[in-house]
């Protein structure tokens, strides 16, 4: 209870007036049938005068059990609202901070309902309780207590009804509980298979995939409709069961309390009236505990989903930061005999024993056959993985000493998979700098020659690229992401095979711009070609996640078999024996 007293406090004012109202209408109600078994009981002795009054004090009840029964909603909606609002945001703010490990737990679906479907359980729960958790049990207290003070006799009925209904709902609820959670689980694959189908849209269509994809869904589709039909039939059944416990005792009442009225025991029939009412709200406020436990079993589900987002511990963070105030002032990087798995159980490792200085202000070109580890080695300089062994340090601090931003500050990265964000070029441009003017953002664009397409456009920097950038080529999103990256005008950037879309004249002026704009920035390329790092001070050959060969262009092809094999099958030429040119 204390991580949801949390989003309760700030809104105690709501969670207190809210049932306090509700209580004013119980108490409305469980005093309305008494006022109309007077009028029944007094009508024919006193004549029109007793009932005329009774009927005013039941008008005057009846307007402040609306104010309650108002007061009772506004506020719970208002709770309800604001608890899910708080809890949306901080798991938001949880899943920002999870490293690309913690990211790998959880799929981008489960995330997407446990933030949208998960919550919205959690706030549909809270406006129940708050509606009914002092109403139904007030009203069941209340009604049970008039009933018995009308004839003791009589509420033996309940005595034999009320404990079969709980049974019953014990029943119920017992089962309903794992079906609610596999409700959750399905919209989870739902959520996954519709995201990726709509991401990969274009590879779906460019390979005539439309129908395999249909049956996809509609094989999740189906999971679900028969998850949720499986939770709706409890549902289902709960309400003629209810309904038959509520009939059987109206009758039982009916028979025996007739016998009452006719008998020598000569109950009054408003009495009798009454009391049928005062039963039929006593069964009716256990229909509703029930439909509250049947809500809370469902919302529990949500809650241990919601509770794993936010227990998930982060396996990378910069609480134990030595140096948080430091920040990228040169741009060195040394890397300490480091090896880092993915799976840390396994034996195999993605990097093993690389020892690599580079210095300040150095272009330094890394290739190697696809698989080899060069995405995940330059995926540790800006934290975004943690090495398993050895160290990596920038400007002479190990990272882990560095805050997070501040490392991250200094890194501009521009990622194999290019990603723009739904909004104008110009805003994704400002990712790198948000106050760069007008004229830094253009020349910034002319340096990674996106700059003649962007004019093409008719509004230029504020052409609107929709979700994802789905309306710019590949190579333009390249050109678009480096644009990003050099208004960062960060000490260390590094570009990761982010010039395969474009053609070898443009790739070439983008070096140069690289080169004259970020001169005293030490810049890391990684390529499938070897023209994109021939010109680069030093080139390092990957192979199996080690390093294999360290050099220019010339001294790795005079010494390095791997690097030739690259260079001949590029250049279309065999390999001369021994590996050299």
């Amino acid at each position: 209870m204390k991580r949801w007293m949390k989003y309760v406090k700030p809104y105690w004012k709501y969670f207190v007036f809210g049932p306090l109202c509700m209580i004013v209408e119980v108490i409305g109600e469980v005093i309305m049938p008494r006022c109309l078994a007077a009028v029944i009981n007094n009508s024919i002795e006193y004549g029109w005068s007793y009932p005329t009054k009774i009927a005013l004090l039941m008008v005057g009840v009846a307007l402040v059990m609306m104010a309650g029964g108002i007061g009772g909603a506004y506020f719970g909606a208002k709770a309800s609202v604001n608890f899910a609002a708080d809890l949306r945001r901080d798991i938001y703010a949880k899943v920002q901070r999870f490293s690309f490990a913690n990211i790998d737990k959880f799929s981008t679906g489960s995330l997407v309902t446990r933030l949208t479907n998960d919550v919205t359980q959690m706030q549909n729960l809270v406006n129940a309780m708050l509606r009914m958790a002092l109403r139904s049990p007030g009203m069941l207290i209340g009604a049970l207590i008039m009933a018995i003070s009308l004839r003791p006799s009589l509420s033996l009925v309940l005595a034999v009804t009320i404990p079969l209904m709980i049974l019953s709902i014990v029943g119920i609820i017992t089962k309903g509980f794992k079906r609610f959670g596999r409700v959750q689980t399905k919209i989870d694959a739902l959520n996954n298979t519709v995201q990726e189908n709509i991401t990969n849209v274009r590879v779906v269509k460019s390979f005539v995939r439309e129908e395999h994809e249909k049956e996809k869904f509609g094989k999740a589709n189906r999971d679900l409709k028969d998850a949720g039909v499986s939770a709706a039939k409890i549902m289902i059944f709960l309400s003629p069961v209810m309904t038959l416990f509520m009939n059987v005792t109206t009758i039982a009442v009916l028979l025996l309390g007739s016998r009452m009225v006719l008998g020598p025991e000569k109950m009054l029939f408003g009495d009798l009236s009454a009391f049928i009412t005062y039963v039929t709200q006593i069964l009716f406020s256990l229909m509703m505990v029930t439909m509250m436990f049947m809500m809370l079993s469902r919302a529990l589900a949500s809650a241990r989903r919601i509770r794993e987002v936010l227990d998930e511990k982060i396996d990378l963070d910069d609480s134990f930061a030595a140096e948080k105030e430091k920040t990228v002032s040169e741009g060195a990087i040394e890397f300490r005999n480091v090896s880092f798995s993915y799976y840390k159980n396994s034996p195999e490792k993605v990097l093993e024993g690389i020892n690599l200085r580079i210095e300040p202000g150095e272009t330094v070109g890394i290739i190697g056959s696809t698989g080899c580890g060069k995405t995940t080695l330059v995926s540790l300089i800006p934290r975004l993985y943690d090495a398993d062994a050895g160290e990596i340090l920038v400007d002479g601090v190990n990272v882990k000493d560095y805050s997070l931003y501040n490392l991250r500050e200094g890194v501009g990265m521009v990622l194999q998979k290019n990603v723009l964000f739904s909004g104008t070029i110009g805003d994704n441009l400002r990712w790198g700098d948000e106050s760069a003017s007008d004229d830094e953002v253009r020349r910034m664009a002319e340096y990674a020659q996106a700059d003649k397409f962007i004019s093409g456009f008719a509004e230029g920097y504020g052409y609107d690229l929709g979700q994802g950038g789905t309306n710019v080529s590949g190579g333009q999103k390249q050109r678009l992401c480096i644009a990003r990256a050099l208004l960062k005008h960060p000490k260390i950037l590094i570009l990761d095979d982010s010039t395969s879309a474009v053609d070898t004249a443009t790739e070439a002026m983008i070096r140069s711009a690289l080169k004259n704009e970020l001169g005293g920035s030490t810049k890391i390329i990684i390529a499938q070609r070897i023209t994109s790092v021939r010109e680069a001070d030093r080139i390092v050959v990957m192979n199996d996640g080690r390093i294999t060969g360290i050099g220019t262009h010339d001294e790795l092809l005079a010494t390095n078999s791997e690097y030739n094999e690259i260079y001949y099958s590029q250049n279309d030429k065999e390999t001369p024996e021994g590996g050299e040119e």
